[in-house]
């Protein structure tokens, strides 16, 4: 059992800063005077860190910290609190640990019975999540799928039957692909997608998978993605007409093909791509 006062016993303090996700004016009064306070920053990437430094007339020594350099780095850290005094530890946007490094070197200062403070700050998965429109509770914060369609395929086939809210994060190269995956194999679920946070362009996006591939390819910048959970997984419509049949079943309704396709999709919460494509092979 590790138990930790943090303001009272006087060991060295590894202090986990959240920095701005967009807006720099977003960092807080307790962050700047914590940057200021300790001796060293541990920073992703210095290079972005030392503009956000330099807005705040912070002149603390930096070193990097980033997840080519574990092995090198987290001694370094380690020693330095030890021997040196408190070091900040930040990423380039929200809160280290969080889709950043951090983990690692939290688990290591645990272990040597050194504080571990987190100090508040904007978090992009949260700030997605409030404006989403969709149930903020219960959630799963889920991050980065995998690059590779095979493994991101065995992900969501593992998340389709969570009933929580999962939030995704997805760089702009990615997403289409992934909304592509995610309609096959969810259904077309209602979501939001939002875009560049708290900077001067930025952008929610609320409707259904489909609504929102049919815009997706203008979208740029850094997105989180709010995925509403399953809301039918203790009973499975089993349809005993084939697809072919139940849109045609419309069709003589008067239905359009388009329409009839439309409305088979939804009332099997399948994709409409794939009752187009079911339908029309024969």
């Amino acid at each position: 059992m590790n138990r930790q006062k943090s303001f009272e016993n006087g060991k060295p303090t590894l202090y986990l800063v959240a920095t701005p996700i967009g807006n720099l004016n977003e960092l807080t009064y307790r962050a700047i005077e914590i940057l200021k306070e300790v001796r060293y920053i541990a920073a992703e990437d210095t290079r972005n860190t030392i503009k956000l430094l330099n807005k705040f007339e912070i002149s603390n020594k930096l070193i990097s910290h980033h997840e080519h350099n574990l092995t090198s780095s987290i001694p370094k850290i380690i020693d330095l609190l030890k021997n040196e005094g408190n070091v900040a530890l930040v990423s380039d946007a929200g809160y280290p640990a969080i889709s950043d490094p951090g983990y690692e070197l939290v688990k290591v200062a645990i272990e040597n019975d050194i504080n571990v403070v987190p100090i508040s700050g904007a978090n992009a998965c949260l700030n997605a999540l409030v404006v989403s429109g969709i149930a903020p509770q219960p959630f799963l914060f889920y991050g980065f799928l995998d690059h590779q369609d095979k493994k991101k395929k065995k992900e969501l086939e593992e998340l389709k039957k969570y009933k929580e809210t999962i939030v995704f994060y997805e760089s702009p190269h990615r997403i289409k692909r992934t909304l592509q995956l995610m309609l096959d194999i969810f259904g077309n679920r209602n979501i939001a997608l939002a875009r560049e946070l708290t900077k001067l362009h930025e952008e929610i996006n609320r409707g259904t998978i489909e609504e929102i591939l049919e815009v997706v390819d203008t979208m740029k910048g850094e997105m989180v993605l709010v995925v509403e959970g399953e809301k039918f997984i203790k009973e499975e419509i089993v349809f005993e007409q084939s697809i072919q049949e139940h849109v045609d079943e419309y069709i003589e309704k008067g239905m359009s093909t388009k329409d009839a396709i439309k409305e088979v999709a939804k009332l099997r919460g399948i994709s409409k791509n794939v009752v187009y494509q079911d339908y029309h092979k024969k």
